[in-house]
């Protein structure tokens, strides 16, 4: 799932990011993302996220972008 640039706006993260009041509860932006709509593709990621709280979208998308990078290597947080 593409994160920007040329990602289907259906599966974009972005909106509900940016609808977040930080500091969140990863509970609460599932629970925002639920409520606006999105696709179970984003609540899922919303789901898998690490930590338990953010305090800005720049650390909700870093660790998002860290995840793609270790599936993209078949690596886990754990190696």
């Amino acid at each position: 799932m593409a994160y920007g640039i040329a990602e289907n706006p259906a599966h974009s993260i972005t909106p509900h990011l940016d609808s977040a009041d930080f500091p969140i509860t990863r509970e609460d932006l599932v629970l925002l993302a639920e409520e606006g709509g999105a696709p179970a593709q984003v609540i899922n990621l919303f789901k898998s996220l690490p930590r338990e709280r953010y305090d800005s979208k720049d650390g909700v998308l870093r660790d998002l972008g860290e995840a793609a990078r270790r599936m993209a290597t078949g690596r886990s947080h754990h190696d």
